[in-house]
């Protein structure tokens, strides 16, 4: 059965029926919390061993077997195996067929609406398919400002903007960044853009946006080399695709204010989601430089990237690279 967003909330606090759910997409943050919520719910804990069993993908001969076998102590057991793909389709089929009680917890890469095992779990009335995807701008703002609420905290509009841009890229990050938050400013207290920027600071979406900011300077190799660092710290290729889009937005934007009379200094300086201090220079620069044809040529690369990631099962990660690293060889192309 493949779930909306209502039924998955449904579901992180009462699996139900459900014997199997299938976690996939680009978003790792939303899978991991996901699953550790399930985990939770059905064993109680994440690492009970009687309880909770972590397969690797080279063990799935054996599903069946640990879906029939009872934990010591009873209750409902945990069989969880991660990297899962088509290839694992007919083993999945047989533990689904076993009536032992055990719970078979599935999480993948994103799996195209053509893939044989999200086919076969989406039909199944036992098993339960959802799709995590990062949020787009505005539930994120709303989960940003809920969970600041939460802790009494004000929340200042420009931080807002600027934590929308930095943590888009990773629902689970997300969460633990604001808490990391939450605790420097203390109940009370207001999250402006300097207590922002001095906490989530060391995030990888500084990574993130050292690539894109070398990208419409027209760096390819700073580029390449922040793009590979926000990637290995957790940013996803769609999560990449999107803050360049937004990236990209702000920059049209600001390129507007200039062809209606602004210096690029003041369109930079009026920029939504503010541009952080350090990067006014580089971005005054790109204002100049860039044409809005040439912007919007890019927006429709990355867009189409975007669409490539979610629709052709085509490994994800070149395509944001070649997508990135496009807009780098159009700044310097420009003139």
């Amino acid at each position: 059965m493949k779930l909306d967003e209502r039924q998955a909330a449904e579901l992180a606090r009462n699996v139900g029926r459900f014997r199997a759910v299938l976690l996939h997409g680009p978003d790792g943050g939303q899978i991991r919390a996901r699953a550790q919520a399930l985990i939770r719910q059905i064993a109680g804990s994440l690492d009970d061993p009687f309880r909770v069993l972590d397969l690797e993908r080279e063990q799935a001969a054996d599903l069946a077997t640990e879906m029939a076998t009872l934990p010591l102590g009873g209750g409902r057991r945990v069989v969880r195996l991660r990297e899962a793909t088509d290839a694992l389709t007919a083993r999945v089929q047989a533990a689904l067929e076993i009536e032992g009680g055990g719970f078979l917890l599935l999480e993948a890469a994103s799996l195209t609406a053509r893939s044989r095992l999200r086919s076969v779990l989406e039909r199944s009335p036992h098993a339960a398919v959802v799709a995590c995807y990062p949020p787009d701008r505005r539930t994120l703002e709303q989960s940003i400002r809920a969970r600041l609420g939460a802790a009494q905290i004000t929340l200042d509009a420009d931080a807002l903007a600027w934590l929308a841009q930095q943590l888009a890229a990773d629902q689970g990050a997300m969460e633990q960044e604001i808490d990391k938050l939450a605790l420097y400013v203390g109940p009370g207290g207001v999250a402006d853009l300097a207590a922002a920027g001095a906490c989530v600071g060391d995030y990888s979406g500084l990574s993130l946006e050292d690539a894109l900011f070398a990208a419409t300077a027209g760096d390819a190799t700073a580029t390449g080399r922040a793009l590979d660092l926000a990637l290995a710290e957790g940013a996803t290729p769609v999560g990449v695709l999107r803050a360049g889009l937004g990236h990209l937005h702000r920059l049209a934007r600001a390129r507007a204010l200039v062809e209606d009379g602004s210096s690029a200094g003041e369109a930079a300086r009026a920029a939504r989601p503010p541009v952080f201090f350090r990067r006014l220079g580089a971005f005054t620069t790109a204002i100049g430089q860039w044409r809005p044809a040439t912007i919007a040529a890019a927006l429709a690369r990355l867009w189409e990237a975007e669409r490539l990631c979610k629709l052709t099962g085509y490994p994800p990660e070149p395509i944001c690279r070649q997508a990135i690293l496009a807009i780098a060889r159009a700044a310097t192309a420009r003139g």
